[in-house]
């Protein structure tokens, strides 16, 4: 099983979520993130004031599947979060060990 985390843009947030629906993705996990990374916020004015904005609003998606949805998972994400623009974001892909779902106590795939 693979854990993929993705931290996109939040408008693109609903494309994303149909781009992993036809996949076959039935389970997601998304909360809120703040960020930056190479762009390192921006600057804007206010009431003419300039201030900096470091942290960017993200969101964070997080996904547990079988190995053999991973890859198509992945572009998935990629192509329906593309923007072409700095701070579109990133996928992180890890090795999940065990899944338990504690309602029933089903393990591995079947807990998915």
């Amino acid at each position: 099983m693979k854990k993929i985390e993705a931290v996109i843009k939040p408008f693109k947030l609903d494309e994303v979520k149909e781009a992993l629906h036809e996949v076959g993705i039935q389970g997601i996990t998304v909360t809120e993130a703040k960020g930056f990374g190479r762009q390192k916020g921006h600057t804007e004015l206010y009431r003419g004031a300039e201030y900096v904005v470091d942290f960017l609003p993200k969101v964070k998606l997080e996904i547990i599947i079988d190995d053999a949805l991973c890859e198509r998972a992945v572009e998935a994400i990629q192509n329906a979060a593309k923007t072409g623009r700095i701070g579109d974001g990133k996928i992180f892909v890890s090795t999940v060990e065990e899944v338990i779902r504690i309602r029933t106590g089903e393990t591995g795939s079947d807990a998915i």
